[in-house]
């Protein structure tokens, strides 16, 4: 679900296309995207293994430093693009692929990726530790989930203070004449937000429902951009990047760990989140990782995602939750960040049976 993150601008990104990345002084070397990584060795005797990933993925120089000490391998980062545009590229390039370990396939997307056969069987060390809602594919092991959050509405707290309103809570409350002309969402055929919020209301609505639902939720003013980037950085009145940009939507489809990432990253630091999370409109993201190539350092990599050490480091640097038990949550998530109880779930099947149809629909429905 991703997924938040900070750029020098304090900007937060998704994951999956989660939130911009900035991967500043983390010591991690980015490939072009130019073949395959060689796998276990890149000459003179050392030995290397390469992550293709999306944009926002970022570890801790010491945590990823102590994976390298203790395995011998030299680790690789590849960013390519968003999550979708990382996939399509990884299922393209399978025959050759351009390293050994992907990480960033979600649940919106992640039939595609098992259909196209992109991955390898391996069953990761440890995998007995993730929690078993988010176990899937066990019979053959081709993924591992690493990591989830939840794509939620977010709200400016001042906007609604000072108008003495309710924020809304629920998908329905959006639809109410007093929230016309307040929210803006990400387009849900080129965000993996967007896709996220569509198919949290074909999950609360149905298969048919959904469509009345965004019939109100267009006759009530909603604003569609390309993506989290515009929504949440220059169009929602919220965010430090919002309030600089004259944003003027107090209410924006992002992440439930967006109102941390903004205590976090503010200048001067608040004691409280300027921002906060409609929990009733949530529909939770679950990243995998998968292996490319049969090499020994992929499954070393891939043991190294699903460890208690990768897993602890996430929040901070990627503002997802852990998939581990045992895992527990930085501070900064307990105080201001929001639990969500009951997000939405879809399963990956259902996504990949009405995924493109139900884009289509939305498109002709909702642009046009």
């Amino acid at each position: 679900m991703s997924t938040t993150k900070k750029a020098t601008t304090k900007k937060t990104t998704a994951k999956k296309n989660t939130f911009t990345a900035v991967a500043v002084g983390i010591g991690l070397v980015a490939l072009c995207a130019c073949g395959g990584s060689g796998g276990d060795s890149t000459g003179a005797g050392s030995k290397s293994v390469t992550l293709v990933t999306h944009d926002s993925f970022n570890v801790s120089k010491d945590v990823l430093k102590e994976f390298e000490k203790r395995s011998g391998y030299q680790v690789k980062v590849l960013k390519d693009g968003d999550a979708g545009a990382a996939v399509n590229k990884a299922i393209l390039s399978k025959g050759n692929p351009q390293g050994d370990v992907f990480f960033g396939v979600d649940n919106t997307l992640l039939s595609r990726a098992l259909d196209n056969g992109l991955f390898q069987s391996y069953e990761a060390k440890d995998s007995d530790k993730i929690k078993p809602e988010y176990r899937v594919d066990q019979g053959k092991h081709r993924v591992t989930p690493v990591d989830s959050g939840d794509i939620c509405v977010n709200y400016d707290k001042k906007y609604f203070a000072d108008k003495k309103l309710a924020p809304p809570q629920s998908f329905e409350d959006l639809t109410r004449p007093a929230y016309k002309d307040l929210l803006v969402t990400e387009n849900a055929s080129t965000s993996s937000p967007g896709l996220g919020f569509l198919l949290g209301t074909a999950a609360k609505y149905g298969d048919k429902g959904w469509e009345s639902y965004w019939k109100k939720l267009k006759a009530n003013g909603v604003k569609v951009v390309d993506g989290w980037e515009q929504a949440y950085n220059e169009e929602f009145s919220g965010s430090a990047g919002g309030k600089k940009a004259k944003g003027d939507r107090p209410l924006v489809v992002s992440y439930a760990s967006s109102p941390p990432v903004e205590v976090l990253y503010g200048e001067p630091q608040p004691k409280e989140a300027p921002t906060g999370v409609a929990t009733g409109t949530c529909f939770r993201q679950v990243e995998y990782a998968g292996l490319l190539g049969n090499a020994k350092g992929g499954k070393a990599l891939l043991d190294f995602l699903a460890s208690k050490e990768f897993q602890a480091d996430m929040p901070l640097n990627m503002f997802v939750n852990p998939v581990r038990e045992g895992v527990a949550l930085p501070e900064l998530f307990t105080k201001h960040g929001v639990s969500v109880d009951k997000p939405q779930t879809m399963d990956p099947k259902k996504i990949a049976d009405n995924r493109e149809p139900w884009i289509k629909s939305w498109t002709s429905l909702v642009l046009k």
